[in-house]
């Protein structure tokens, strides 16, 4: 896939509007029932960066940046404010934070997932572009060592251990990470005077599948 390992401008995104987006086909029936299913197993989601834009030097950071990735065709990073790590907001990284998955004996490869909980329900999510320096992990309540005990590849949020968790032992994680997205658009429209008048660019970001 066309990626470049490269974050947006945290500065920039930090404005910025989006979240989660679900596809959902609802089917009206005759006695006025629904049925409802999704073709999706994952939400995607989408942002707008142009309300990031607070002065010129930032549009012409973001044309650099929309140039090095020639439009829509390569991907990069993007840090999601409102949710970028593994813990609540209020709250610090803890390698307890989230689990991901049950040792085997065997098993030596785990992926990072976040799960958002609401009742008895849950959804688990994949986390592929964790970010470097923020990935902590633990074995049933105790925290490994990066490098000796564990790897993590940042291009696609699996960690491997150098020896497989003995069997029912809990495998946790807490971490940073960015969305996966590219530019929605191969245009960028800016004007001097429409942006001293307050006017920002439209610039829609949609995420992608890594």
């Amino acid at each position: 896939m066309s990626f470049h390992d490269v974050r947006f401008p945290a500065n920039l995104s930090f404005g910025s509007v989006g979240g989660p987006e679900r596809r959902t086909d609802v089917v009206t029936l005759a006695n006025g029932f629904e049925e409802r299913n999704t073709p999706w197993a994952h939400s995607r989601r989408r942002y707008d960066a142009g309300l990031g834009m607070r002065s010129l030097d930032d549009v012409e950071t973001l044309i650099s940046f929309f140039e090095a990735r020639q439009g829509r065709v390569f991907g990069f990073r993007w840090k999601d404010w409102s949710d970028f790590k593994s813990s609540i907001a209020s709250r610090e990284i803890a390698f307890d934070d989230q689990d991901v998955g049950l040792g085997d004996g065997a098993r030596d490869a785990f992926q990072l997932i976040k799960t958002y909980r609401s009742g008895a329900h849950s959804y688990a999510r994949p986390i592929k572009k964790p970010v470097s320096g923020t990935v902590r992990i633990g074995v049933e309540q105790d925290e490994m060592q990066e490098g000796i005990d564990y790897e993590v590849d940042l291009s696609t949020g699996i960690v491997t251990f150098s020896h497989p968790p003995d069997p029912d032992m809990q495998v946790t994680a807490g971490f940073e990470f960015d969305v996966p997205v590219r530019f929605d658009t191969d245009q960028i429209q800016t004007s001097v005077a429409s942006f001293q008048a307050g006017d920002v660019p439209n610039v829609p970001i949609i995420e992608v599948r890594v």
